[in-house]
């Protein structure tokens, strides 16, 4: 492949000073229709009753099952280099937030 090619096949992402910062989640609550997965990322904090959504991404089945893909891809890398993730057993939410579908 040439050059010229490779120049369009490239795609310039921007990354603002503001979404670079990043957003704290420590959990994800997941819902779906047949048209699309959301993703709610909430952040919960110790002794604190309450707990806002910080992100929302909505994605078709197709992103939502590339995401996936994508996911396990560096899981399986990132265990590769610095061992395995422990998870712990029996984790819940420490209160009742009322109808996920999914929670992750």
């Amino acid at each position: 492949m040439d050059d010229k090619n490779n120049q369009n096949n490239q795609l310039n992402i921007e990354l603002s000073e503001e979404i670079a910062e990043g957003i704290y989640s420590n959990l994800a609550i997941i819902t779906h229709s047949n048209a699309e997965f959301v993703v709610d990322f909430v952040r919960v904090m110790p002794g604190v009753p309450k707990a806002r959504v910080k992100a929302r991404i909505v994605l078709t089945p197709q992103h939502a099952k590339r995401l996936l893909t994508a996911l396990a891809d560096n899981v399986s890398k990132y265990e590769g280099i610095h061992g395995v993730i422990k998870q712990s057993e029996g984790v819940g939410l420490p209160m009742n937030f009322g109808g996920p579908t999914a929670q992750a």
